[in-house]
C-alpha cells in the first residue's frame, strides 16, 4: 500500500465516523459499556479466585504419626510426601508446638497445671495443596505410608472451594461470550448503516476500478477506531475507579479484612490493558470486516 493511499483510507475511516455521528456514538457507547462490565466483571473473577486461592491455600491436611515412631522416619515421611507434584509445603509441628499453640489459644493461664504435655503424641505436619480438588488423592496416598497413624482432611471445604472456582470460570465464559457477541453486532449494524448511505459512492468507485479492498479499508478503520476507543474509555474508568471500589469495601468490611485479600490496580490492568484493547479493536475489525465484505458487492 503506498502512503498516500494510507493516509487516504485512515481519512475517509475518521470522516464515515462523523458522517454516522449517531450511529457511531450508539456503538461507541455499547462498547464502551460492554466493556466496561467485562472490566467489572474480570476484576471481580479475578479478585474472587484471588480469595479463593488464598483460602485453599490455608486448607491443610494433618499427618500424624505412629506411636514410638523415629525422628528419621518423621523426616523420611516428609520428604515422601514434599515429592508429590500437588503438595505446594509440609510444615512439621512437634509435639511440643502443638501442645503451646493449643494451650495458648484454649487453656491461658490453665496450662500451668498440666506437669506434662498431653499431646506427646501428636507431632504432624501439615500439608498444604497447590490444588484442593486434587485433596483426596495426596489423602490415599498418605494413608497408604508405613508410620502414618492418622490423615485429617477437609472434605467438605475441598469440595466447596472446587466448585466455586469451576462454576466461577464457565459463568465467566458465558457472559464474555455475551458481551463479545453483542458488541460486535452493533458495530456490524453501524458499518452496515454506513455502507447503506455511501452505496452510490462505492458503486461509482468500482464501476472506476477501485479494487475492493480500496473501497473496504476506510469501513475496516473505522470499526478499528470505534473499537479503540470504545476499548480506552472504560480501561481509564476502571483505573480511576478501582482502588477507591476496593478501599470503599475494606473499610465498610474491616471485620473481614483478614480474609479479604484484593489484588493491587497493578497486578489487574497488567492483564486487563492488553486484553480490553485487543478486544475493542478485534470486535470492530472483524465486525466491520464481515459486513464489509458481505455487503460491498454492488
Amino acid at each position: 500500500m503506498r502512503i498516500s493511499t494510507f493516509f487516504y483510507t485512515l481519512k475517509q475511516g475518521i470522516v464515515n465516523i462523523f458522517r454516522n455521528k449517531w450511529y457511531s456514538l450508539a456503538s461507541l457507547a455499547t462498547i464502551t459499556t460492554c466493556l466496561l462490565m467485562f472490566g467489572v466483571f474480570y476484576s471481580v473473577v479475578m479478585n474472587f479466585q484471588y480469595i479463593l486461592k488464598t483460602a485453599q491455600e490455608g486448607v491443610a491436611v494433618k499427618v500424624y504419626f505412629e506411636n514410638g515412631i523415629s525422628e528419621e522416619r518423621i523426616v523420611e515421611i516428609g520428604e515422601m510426601i514434599l515429592k508429590r507434584e500437588e503438595v505446594l509445603k509440609a510444615d512439621y509441628i512437634s509435639a511440643t508446638e502443638a501442645w503451646e499453640t493449643f494451650s495458648k489459644d484454649f487453656l491461658g493461664e490453665y496450662a500451668d497445671g498440666y506437669t506434662e504435655n498431653p499431646l506427646k503424641d501428636c507431632a504432624n505436619y501439615e500439608v498444604y495443596l497447590k490444588d484442593v480438588s486434587r485433596q483426596q488423592d495426596l489423602v490415599t496416598y498418605i494413608e497408604s505410608i508405613e508410620g502414618v497413624r492418622e490423615v485429617i482432611q477437609s472434605a467438605l471445604t475441598a469440595i466447596t472451594l472446587s466448585s466455586m472456582n469451576r462454576l466461577v470460570g464457565y459463568v465467566s465464559i458465558g457472559i464474555i461470550l455475551i458481551l463479545l457477541a453483542v458488541s460486535t453486532f452493533l458495530i456490524s449494524n453501524t458499518v452496515t448503516i454506513g455502507i447503506s448511505v455511501r452505496k452510490e459512492e462505492i458503486s461509482i468507485m468500482k464501476y472506476i476500478g477501485a479494487t475492493d479492498f480500496f473501497v473496504r479499508s476506510p469501513f475496516v478503520i473505522e470499526g478499528i477506531i470505534i473499537g479503540a476507543i470504545g476499548a480506552a474509555i472504560p480501561l481509564g474508568l476502571m483505573y480511576v475507579l478501582y482502588n477507591k471500589i476496593i478501599g470503599f469495601v475494606v473499610e465498610k468490611f474491616s471485620v473481614l479484612s483478614q480474609l479479604l485479600k484484593f489484588l493491587t490496580v497493578e497486578q489487574i490492568f497488567t492483564t486487563l490493558i492488553p486484553v480490553s484493547l485487543i478486544l475493542g479493536i478485534g470486535i470492530g475489525f472483524i465486525g466491520s470486516f464481515i459486513t464489509v465484505r458481505k455487503h460491498i458487492r454492488v
